[in-house]
């Protein structure tokens, strides 16, 4: 039986399929698994068409990365907006989402932070990642600016504000928490940031 010899370059958006399948492989089988040929194939297209968007698996990875921010930064911007406009309703909206993306896309996450922080990183993940968190920036700078938050730098109180939702996240990835329980541990870690960043 004949086989079917790859189509051509000819994709209008072969950037996001890849990019798409190759966060397929990488939930599923990690990044040791990526590879812009078997991506190709996976895509219809020549071995070659991958390399018009980036330049080896690097770049690809980094792609992934940058896109991973974008859409969290989207996610917790989105649930600060449509939060109640209280301090403590927005907060608990944007822990929420954050554990929600954090778990549903774990190896995606593992990914981010380690891209951002590989030498040579690209300054747009770095900012990339910047802008991700810009919506728990804002709004620990509003709290501190209604009085309803301690003082400091807004970047080290936000920091430590997430530290203890990392840690939930860390454990539910590991297995440690079942799906079940972590929503009701989340709003137990807000109330207790709550009790922590309010002014003595």
């Amino acid at each position: 039986m004949a086989t079917r010899a790859p189509r051509s370059y000819h994709h209008g958006n072969l950037r996001a399929a890849l990019l798409e399948r190759a966060e397929g492989t990488l939930r599923t089988g990690g990044a040791g698994r990526l590879s812009l040929r078997e991506l190709a194939r996976d895509n219809g297209v020549s071995h070659a068409a991958p390399r018009r968007h980036f330049a080896d698996k690097q770049a690809l990875l980094d792609a992934l990365a940058h896109e991973g921010f974008e859409r969290l930064g989207r996610e917790l911007a989105a649930a600060s907006a449509q939060a109640e406009p209280a301090f403590e309703a927005r907060l608990a909206a944007i822990a929420h989402a954050y554990v929600r993306f954090a778990t549903r896309h774990a190896a995606l996450l593992e990914l981010m932070f380690a891209a951002k922080h590989r030498p040579g990183a690209d300054e747009g993940l770095a900012a990339a990642a910047e802008r991700a968190f810009a919506a728990p920036r804002e709004l620990i700078a509003d709290g501190q600016a209604t009085g309803a938050v301690v003082g400091g730098d807004p970047e080290r109180v936000m920091l430590v504000a997430l530290a203890g939702l990392q840690g939930l996240v860390s454990m539910a990835n590991a297995g440690m928490i079942e799906e079940a329980a972590l929503d009701g541990l989340v709003t137990d870690a807000v109330d207790h940031v709550m009790l922590g960043l309010r002014p003595r």
